[in-house]
This record gives structure tokens, sequence and C-alpha cells, in this order.
């Protein structure tokens, strides 16, 4: 099974401000050079989140230890 390319924040970035101006998913993703997918699901995290929710995206989660998961589950 290969592995997904991985893009940067930078690439993602490119595609939010193609979207602002006006181009559409398909338009985007051949302009940059990635699958329409990848492309449409940014857009739809950029759409939601905003661009915070772009550069984000490939970063570790964060572990919480035990105590902090029960207290949060807690309320």
């Amino acid at each position: 099974m290969t592995r997904r390319p991985l893009y940067d924040a930078v690439t993602r970035t490119k595609a939010a401000e193609l979207y602002d101006k006006g181009h559409g998913v398909l338009s985007i993703a051949n302009q940059i050079g990635v699958p329409y997918e990848a492309v449409r699901q940014w857009i739809n995290t950029y759409r939601s989140v905003g661009i915070e929710g772009l550069t984000d995206m490939g970063k570790k989660h964060t572990v919480y230890p035990f105590e902090t998961k029960v207290a949060a589950a807690r309320g």
C-alpha cells in the first residue's frame, strides 16, 4: 500500500486564496497539481474552520494525560 503524498501549509493556503478569488475546486486542483478530492476536503475545512484549520492539518495530535481526559469527560 502506498502512502498518500503530504502537502504543506503553503500549498493548502494557496488553494484557499484561489478559492477566495472565485476559482472552483477543479480549477484549483489543476493549477496547483493536487488531486481534486484533496482540494475539495481543504476547501470544506477552510469554509467551516477558516485558514487556521488548513495550517494546522497534518500536525500530530496532543496526547493528554489520563487525569485530563477524566476531567474533560466529567465536564
